[in-house]
């Protein structure tokens, strides 16, 4: 019956209004220009819905945003959330060609624009004034809930290491799962204070700031990476995980010691450990006295598969196995989709109820992505006898060197072990003999830190023929990165062609 299954059914904008009635003078969302409480918040999401569904909004259309981090991101992620309809967080650091394609892509119906991008992209309603003129004048009554669990909430665009952005579309249903989650496995707690200055068209914005505002949380919206501001911020309240990714580690442990912080409590710190350096780690956990996570999610599946595990407070791991979180089920497979033995790498293949809903408008990569009834990630791992996973490397990113997979992950992790070395990159070169080899680029801290040096520990901690053939200095500046602090390794590896030792 439909009833039954209307009755076990639940939707984001419900859980906000839950929140709201029960916590309704408590401050629910902060950014430079407001404070909002839950009641203060709903309010605002139900007169944006009314707006939007006054030009022409319903269930199942698309809403842009192009804007910065701010408190209009939030509402507007509800207000859809309300309607039925689909908030699509458009990325600015994109070219236009390419943000050209992620709005064809999705259709609009409406656009919504920061002021700071209004040259960039025309908007039918321009956060600032406009916004709060329209707002203003909308009724503050309740929007009749009209969303079903399976609806796409937000699309969210996501690149692999060639072609334009896809559109990953995540339902109600995954984000309330993937809030569960926070809860189950990464300590987050009622009341809790969450600072979202990574970009909100990430899930590590968007998606977080929804599942702390659905316990009942407080989120401050901060308009990018501000050492002195996130420090600060870091001496305030009491905080669930305070996101460092990389590249903003070092930056922000200096002005923590320039200022002599003494943090608040802070449950968690840190993200993408496999990509920052382990000395990095420690000094951050010192820092900010917390457990550093050592995460491996993606936009696809949340902060799962496997993201449930921490390093301890001055600890510089040699090892990064991750530990499986709750409510994964998940294979290991080989390229026909065989289960690989165990200590045997393999593609994870996901399967699980904070799993996204597919790519939008793309039929035939979902087809092969989701075959056999699971996702299949592109990340090669391998399970360790105790249960956790060790990452090994992106699937679609091997070198294959007379007739053996090299995967850059393991050699990068031998060079950052060494305490001298801040960033370390492995790309593949043609080579006559063997194909391809492997050849490293790396930032260094100390000056007299050679290429000898690195090969020997090479040499110590991996097989002959994974060592480096080259390795290559950079200042650690150099390095393209992605929005998510990811350094994109198919740049890098167009500098073989000039690379000087």
């Amino acid at each position: 019956m439909r009833e039954i299954a209307a009755a076990g059914s639940m939707t984001v904008g419900a859980l906000l209004r839950q929140r709201a009635a029960i916590h309704g003078d408590r401050i629910a969302l902060r950014d430079d220009n407001r404070t909002l409480d839950f009641r203060g918040l709903d309010m605002r999401a139900d007169r944006l819905a009314h707006v939007l569904h006054g030009l022409g909004v319903v269930r199942g259309e698309r809403v842009a945003i192009l804007s910065e981090n701010r408190g209009e991101y939030i509402e507007a992620l509800f207000a859809c959330a309300r309607l039925g309809a689909i908030l699509c967080c458009l990325n600015w650091r994109l070219s236009g060609r390419e943000l050209a394609h992620c709005v064809d892509l999705v259709g609009p119906k409406r656009m919504l624009v920061s002021p700071r991008f209004r040259d960039t992209l025309a908007g039918d309603l321009i956060l600032g004034a406009d916004y709060e003129r329209r707002l203003a004048a909308a009724p503050p009554e309740a929007v009749p809930e009209c969303a079903e669990p399976e609806d796409p909430l937000l699309i969210i665009y996501t690149s692999g290491t060639t072609g334009l952005p896809k559109g990953a579309a995540i339902s109600h249903r995954a984000e309330i799962w993937r809030a569960a989650v926070l809860r189950a496995d990464m300590r987050l707690q009622e009341g809790d204070r969450f600072v979202a200055w990574a970009p909100m068209f990430h899930m590590a914005s968007s998606e977080q700031a929804t599942g702390v505002l659905l316990a009942g949380g407080h989120v401050v919206a901060v308009d990018g990476f501000d050492p002195e501001r996130l420090v600060r911020e870091a001496g305030e309240g009491r905080h669930w995980w305070y996101i460092l990714m990389p590249g903003a580690v070092e930056a922000f442990v200096e002005e923590a010691v320039r200022r002599n912080l003494k943090p608040a409590p802070i449950r968690l710190c840190g993200a993408m450990a496999d990509l920052i350096p382990s000395h990095q780690i420690a000094e951050a956990t010192r820092t900010l006295n917390a457990p550093f996570l050592n995460s491996f999610g993606s936009t696809e599946t949340g902060i799962p598969p496997a993201s449930a595990g921490t390093i301890p407070v001055g600890a510089a791991p040699t090892r990064l196995s991750k530990t499986v979180n709750s409510f994964t089920d998940f294979l290991l497979v080989d390229p026909d989709d065989n289960p690989v033995p165990p200590g045997e790498p393999g593609e994870l293949a996901f399967r699980g109820p904070t799993l996204f809903s597919g790519y939008w408008n793309a039929p035939e990569t979902n087809a092969k992505d989701f075959r056999g009834g699971r996702f299949h990630m592109g990340d090669c791992f391998r399970r360790n006898p105790d249960g956790t996973l060790d990452f090994v490397d992106r699937v679609k990113y091997l070198i294959k060197s007379g007739g053996e997979n090299i995967y850059p992950a393991e050699v990068e992790r031998i060079l950052l072990a060494d305490p001298r070395v801040d960033e370390a990159l492995v790309v593949r070169k043609p080579d006559p003999h063997w194909g391809e080899v492997p050849v490293a680029y790396v930032a260094r801290n100390d000056p007299s830190l050679g290429a000898a040096a690195l090969d020997e520990l090479c040499l110590n901690g991996l097989a002959r023929y994974k060592r480096p053939r080259e390795i290559h200095f950079v200042p650690v500046e150099a390095f393209p990165r992605s929005t998510t602090g990811k350094i994109q390794r198919h740049e890098v590896e167009k500098w073989n062609d000039n690379a000087e030792g």
